[in-house]
């Protein structure tokens, strides 16, 4: 089920980086193209040093892929740069994609090293996806994950994502409310997210309403004629407590008397702790117990949880640039790695590949695998997860031995367990298999996930390191591997 017609309307079969197409050109011309091979999509730090990321954005790389097609026009831009074979060009023309396709459903916790997507493919088709993949999982990603801290952060006080006008594009604008929804934002302030997604569209207004009538009195008084029984004001245009609230008040007053119930108040500057303790006293001795404080401006999790500690009196909060953009660390950093590969004598037959780096955290995990999240079977929570060989079972009835992939002399038998297999398929030699969950069914699979992990893990400061553990099998072929290249 597509969530909506925005991606599907553009053809971006073309943003690729331009090496994919050259390397696909020189798999066809040195007779690789029909080899099989298995790439690995990954990241290798959570970011601004969390314990957890949330999968996001694989709704975005399914649309890309059942659209892929190249145009008339594709062909002859590429022909146009002179390096491409007419027998390329030609496969590109007839272009069908055929690969097999995996993924952590989003919303799910996530951390580093675990396969978030596996494809499984031809050569020439495995890698031309690579671009678009990481581009809608990085981002989406990065965003939910921002967007996570920052609502646990608000501890059970809604969280409103306000930051289209700061984000990077349209899109960013778009799939950022999109995956902040996901992490658990009670809305956005974009409208067509409303209209494509279903992520609800809240605001009232700006300062310039107010500066726009001769009085701020005579402006909120406006606002609630229109809006009488969703009348929320915004009140730092002038001065908070000597006009903004008192005036706010005025109205509520008026409000509540003609039978409506007033929403509550804005504070978007100023010392807001301070702002909102006096705020909440005038209110509650004007009689008006029920009216909310929403505070916003260039918020992030720190501020936020600063801000309660201080005893701040806010009911929501409005969360712009720092959510939308995830400015202290705006950069997810998946990166997508060959795993298995077949060869010329046995195209189909998928043997171990692993990447190589002085940077022990760059060398990679070799094989066609799959990730397992294991969970205690008496408290229901994670307890690690496990990455094993693609054709290995975790039988959670036996006792179960997890290797440590940094310190494998590290091990730990476990029991009393449930093993569950994270990823599903998705596409199955090209054609999509996988029925998409709605965007409020992702966000409801992200809040109990999320319920599963320890707090420690999901703490700002130090978090508890969740480890991601090999299987045996895993480990021994990759230490068989490093063994016999390192003694070359």
């Amino acid at each position: 089920m597509a969530e909506s017609s925005l991606f599907a309307a553009r053809n971006l079969t073309m943003l690729v980086d331009f090496y994919e197409l050259t390397m696909a050109n020189g798999y066809l011309e040195n007779g690789l193209d029909g080899i099989m091979t298995c790439f690995d999509l990954f990241f290798r730090k959570v970011p601004d040093q969390g314990g957890y990321a949330i999968m996001a954005g694989l709704q975005q790389a399914i649309e890309y892929l059942r659209g892929l097609r190249f145009t008339d026009a594709d062909i002859e831009y590429l022909r146009g740069k002179n390096i491409f074979s007419e027998a390329f060009l030609t496969y590109l023309r007839d272009f069908e994609f055929s690969c097999d396709v995996w993924a952590i459903p989003e919303g799910t916790p996530v951390f580093p090293q675990e396969p978030l997507m596996t494809v499984r493919g031809p050569a020439m088709q495995a890698q031309f996806i690579e671009t678009m993949l990481l581009l809608s999982v990085n981002h989406q990603s990065l965003i939910a994950t921002k967007a996570s801290r920052i609502v646990r952060a608000a501890d059970g006080r809604p969280v409103m994502e306000f930051g289209s006008r700061r984000a990077q594009g349209v899109d960013g604008a778009l799939y950022g409310a999109r995956a902040a929804f996901i992490a658990g934002a009670a809305g956005t302030a974009c409208a067509i997210c409303d209209r494509e997604f279903g992520v609800p569209a809240l605001g009232t207004m700006a300062h310039s309403w107010v500066q726009l009538f001769p009085t701020e009195l005579e402006a909120f008084r406006a606002y609630a004629k229109v809006y009488p029984d969703a009348c929320t004001l915004l009140v730092d245009t002038y001065h908070v407590l000597k006009s903004g609230v008192p005036n706010a008040i005025t109205v509520f007053k008026e409000l509540k008397a003609a039978g409506h119930k007033p929403q509550g108040i804005r504070i978007d500057s100023g010392d807001i702790a301070y702002l909102s303790k006096k705020a909440r006293v005038m209110l509650d001795e004007a009689g008006l117990p029920e009216v909310r404080i929403i505070a916003s401006n260039a918020l992030d999790e720190y501020l936020i949880r600063d801000l309660l500690v201080q005893g701040a009196q806010i009911d929501s909060f409005g969360v712009g640039e720092r959510l939308v953009t995830s400015r202290s660390e705006p950069v997810f950093g998946g990166v997508y790695k060959l795993t298995a590969a077949g060869s010329a004598a046995a195209p189909d037959v998928l043997q171990p590949k692993i990447k190589l780096s002085e940077n022990a955290s760059k060398i990679t995990n070799p094989g066609f695998k799959a990730p397992w999240r294991l969970y205690d079977r008496e408290t229901g929570m994670a307890i690690a997860d496990v990455i094993t060989l693609a054709d290995e079972v975790i039988d959670d009835t036996q006792p179960y031995v997890i290797f440590d992939p940094e310190f494998t002399y590290k091990r730990k038998t476990l029991t009393n367990f449930v093993a569950k297999r994270l990823q599903v398929q998705v596409f199955d030699q090209g054609r999509c298999v996988y029925e998409s969950p709605s965007l409020l069914e992702i966000r409801n699979h992200c809040a109990e996930q999320l319920g599963m992990i320890w707090d420690e893990v999901k703490r700002f400061e130090n978090p508890h390191a969740y480890y991601v553990d090999l299987s045996e099998p895993l480990w021994k072929l990759k230490r068989d591997m490093l063994d016999r290249y390192f003694a070359e």
